[in-house]
């Protein structure tokens, strides 16, 4: 076996990091949270004047 063919803890079949993975859909999910957020304090702010 080479050294390609070795797996690695953390590493899926396609060999993207898990961990990685998983720090990008928390971003991703947290950016789109502050958006949101954002979002509604202009559209609450701009119903109040």
């Amino acid at each position: 076996m080479s050294d390609s063919q070795v797996p690695h803890p953390g590493r899926d079949n396609h060999g993207f990091p898990r961990g990685l993975a998983l720090r990008l859909f928390a971003y991703l999910v947290a950016g789109h949270l502050f958006a949101a957020f954002l979002y509604l304090l202009f559209a609450l702010g701009a119903a109040n004047q």
